[in-house]
């Protein structure tokens, strides 16, 4: 089975305009779509598009509508001129935990059918329920290899970053361990490094009891940290910023330069 549970933790850390990092240990569910109807029928308590101790919902992602996520995805890597033949597709995110979830960003692993990932897909979201998605095509990566790629932000997310930023992603395709840094940067420099490394686990019903009662209501921790770590920000004097209007088109896809892949 491709689907897994990885666990680890997220560290952020701002260096201006006031020093500031959190540390919190969490767990992501790996899906691939593929095996999400046999998961819901075989995984003590998973379940999909229903409600469940831990569930998957499809209108957590893509359309937001409950369409199929493969179709959507697919065009648009059809626009990008990517064609997976059928390959996997596998979601890096949290489930929702009792009902509820937030994704401050989940990860597409778009795979060919011959293995190689050739695309991923950033989908990020902020607190004030608006998201937009970064496609990235890839061509070559393996299971452990490292790939690096920068672009302009362009959805407003911290309320204490300016817009006028770039992303650096650096990302491990999941084998034994997964990993996703980003470096923002403006104008003055580095502002802010977040990263996540979770090492994997089967998906069977008890490690998934584990993961949820190890690290319970996992999902209603990260909404609620980072509010408290927002208020914390604003205490130590960091100047607020004002969000704009959302990007009018929910995604954006970067022009077919190739990415930085490190091998394992």
């Amino acid at each position: 089975m491709n689907s897994a549970l990885y666990v680890g933790r997220v560290t952020h850390t701002r260096a201006f305009p006031r020093r500031h990092r959190l540390s919190y240990g969490v767990w992501y569910l790996l899906a691939d779509l593929d095996e999400l109807p046999a998961l819901d029928r075989t995984l003590p308590g998973f379940t999909v598009d229903r409600p469940g101790p831990v569930s998957f919902h499809t209108r957590d992602h893509g359309a937001r509508d409950g369409s199929p996520l493969r179709p959507w995805i697919e065009a648009y890597l059809a626009e990008a001129g990517i064609d997976l033949e059928g390959g996997a597709i596998r979601l890096l995110s949290f489930p929702r935990v009792l009902g509820y979830v937030f994704n401050p960003i989940t990860v597409w692993f778009c795979h060919h059918r011959d293995g190689d990932l050739r695309a991923l897909l950033y989908e990020v979201s902020n607190t004030f329920g608006e998201r937009h998605s970064y496609l990235v095509p890839v061509e070559g990566a393996q299971p452990g290899d490292l790939v690096r790629r920068r672009f302009d932000k362009e959805l407003f997310v911290s309320p204490f970053i300016d817009m006028a930023a770039r992303y650096d992603f650096t990302t491990r395709v999941p084998d034994q361990r997964v990993t996703i840094a980003v470096r923002e940067t403006v104008a003055e420099g580095q502002v802010l490094t977040a990263v996540l490394d979770a090492r994997r686990s089967p998906l069977t019903g008890p490690t998934l009891a584990r993961a949820f009662f190890g690290y319970p209501l996992v999902t209603a921790k990260v909404i609620g940290g980072i509010h408290w770590e927002a208020l914390k920000l604003w205490i130590k004097g960091a100047p607020y910023r004002r969000r704009g209007e959302p990007p009018a088109h929910p995604v954006t896809i970067l022009a077919p330069e190739r990415p930085t892949v490190e091998a394992a």
